[in-house]
């Protein structure tokens, strides 16, 4: 078992779709660190065998409106700033020849995303900007409204906005699509999913989302949405924290995950399922332990995959099929956007 765990790793391209990597490393220069990436994320990614991970711009409420976009900006700085100081272990992306260029490269690549539009406030002119700075994920909102769209709860009882997409959002979506750019629908409300599939045409993506028959919050989506995005070719990407996996802030092991993977399958098959880990235990630390409701755990990391690997063997997962998994869904979406 061990030997094939490790054959998979490598010979996987192994992608994951959301994570916060950002948020940390800010943070951490502000403290007058630098190489944080290299220090202390790259071991974990080496260790789980990735090889591209999607980074995503997320501002936290005490900055929004006034700071947003130069806090969004200090994040993308950031990342510039680490690639300069590591430019043997890491690459920026812009593109899917990019992407394949870091790993021949033996580098670990890096694509950015929005997590919530609020840094265009309601400009549409300063999507471009972020573009030219290679962001090529749009997630259109957090679990909040913004000038673009309502986000969704994360309980089904808070569930009650209706709102869909504004007319800027509409008009978003739109120019997003003409820059080349993958719309994401994690985190928007149904209502707004609904309205990114009229106003779009290429895939869509739900970059860090579970099924909602598995984990009934409305962070999931419904087998009616899942089989949308699967329509258009995308990928929804398979979350890790607890609370997104089980609706329970304490709970959900990996039997859960592979119990959503499995579901996902029977539902739209292999190939529009991905890895969206969202792991959050490293923001722990920036947030008081009266937080810990709101981040749950995660129920694995990036070095830890290989726990997620045995236990898709164990249900009788193809070595073909957790290499689509792992990263080969992902990298057809690419291909036909970047």
């Amino acid at each position: 078992m061990n030997d094939l765990i490790k054959e998979i790793h490598e010979e996987a391209f192994i992608i994951d779709a959301h994570y916060d990597l950002l948020f940390d490393v800010v943070e951490q220069r502000a403290l007058g660190r630098t190489k944080v990436i290299e220090t202390d994320h790259l071991p974990n990614f080496k260790k789980g065998g990735f090889n591209l991970i999607i980074s995503s711009i997320f501002v936290d409420d005490a900055f929004i409106p006034e700071m947003v976009l130069r806090k969004a900006l200090n994040q993308v700085s950031a990342l510039y700033a680490e690639i300069d100081e590591s430019p043997d272990e890491l690459m920026l992306c812009k593109s899917y020849e990019d992407i394949l260029e870091a790993k021949h490269a033996g580098k670990v690549g890096i694509m950015l995303s929005f997590e919530g539009v609020e840094p265009l406030h309601q400009d549409l002119s300063l999507l471009r900007v972020f573009y030219e700075l290679g962001v090529r994920f749009v997630g259109l909102t957090w679990s909040r409204r913004n000038f673009a769209a309502d986000g969704c709860h994360f309980t089904m009882e808070e569930e009650d906005r209706g709102g869909g997409l504004t007319q800027f959002g509409e008009a978003l979506v739109k120019e997003a699509e003409r820059l080349g750019m993958i719309i994401d629908v994690s985190h928007i409300n149904d209502r707004g999913f609904e309205d990114v599939m009229r106003f779009t045409e290429g895939p869509v993506i739900a970059s860090h989302s579970n099924s909602r028959e598995v984990g009934l919050i409305p962070r999931n989506l419904t087998d009616e949405q899942l089989k949308k995005i699967a329509e258009r070719g995308g990928v929804a990407g398979i979350n890790i924290l607890s609370r997104i996996a089980s609706g329970k802030a304490d709970q959900g092991d990996v039997e859960l995950l592979a119990d959503h993977i499995e579901h996902f399958k029977q539902t739209v098959g292999i190939e529009h399922i991905g890895l969206g880990l969202d792991c959050c235990d490293m923001l722990r630390k920036y947030f008081p332990p009266s937080d810990d409701g709101a981040f749950a755990f995660d129920i694995l990391h990036h070095q830890t995959l290989e726990k997620l690997t045995e236990k898709l063997l164990d249900r009788g997962f193809e070595k073909e099929e957790i290499v689509k998994i792992y990263g080969g869904n992902w990298l057809k979406v690419y291909g036909k956007v970047f």
